[in-house]
């Protein structure tokens, strides 16, 4: 097996673990997650997804650094989300947005540019620290994730033979 299959797979089982653990905090330990902890899982699925295709694929130069570009966009996509919600996380109190309506009442209501728009501005339930690992709460470890992954499909891209 090639080592650029072997890598893509990783990103994808990462991603996969990932996902399952925040499933596992949702259903076992009862915490919801906010607007922007949904986004970011969802490119974790985009992640995983194009890295499983690659996986399978297990292209040649040009198709790594095409997928490589492509989960290096999504990384940095769930990358931003991350860090706006660190960003949040780490606001004054008096300072935090007030909390916002449910995604789902958004998606309902509002215009999904309007729905992205709230949830990217951020609530009080995204600026709630309710779990962390070593210090750092839940955002904070998918943003270095998430810049572990755009290091290693950089790494992919440039080295691509």
């Amino acid at each position: 097996m090639r080592l650029n299959r072997v890598i893509y797979l990783m990103i994808c089982l990462g991603c996969m673990g990932l996902l399952a653990f925040g499933m596992y905090l949702e259903i076992v330990k009862d915490l919801e997650p906010c607007p922007l902890c949904i986004l970011q899982r969802l490119a974790f699925v985009l992640i995983a997804l194009i890295s499983l295709i690659a996986a399978i694929h297990g292209p040649r130069s040009a198709g790594v650094r095409i997928y490589s570009t492509l989960i290096i966009l999504g990384a940095l996509g769930g990358a931003a989300i991350a860090g706006r919600q660190v960003y949040l996380e780490h606001l004054p109190p008096e300072q935090v947005p007030e909390c916002g309506p449910g995604l789902e009442y958004m998606l309902n209501t509002y215009p999904l540019g309007k729905t992205l728009k709230i949830i990217l501005s951020g609530t009080g339930d995204c600026a709630e620290v309710l779990w962390t690992f070593l210090g750092l709460s839940i955002p904070t470890w998918t943003l270095i994730c998430f810049s572990l992954i755009v290091a290693v499909s950089i790494t992919q891209a440039v080295t691509a033979r």
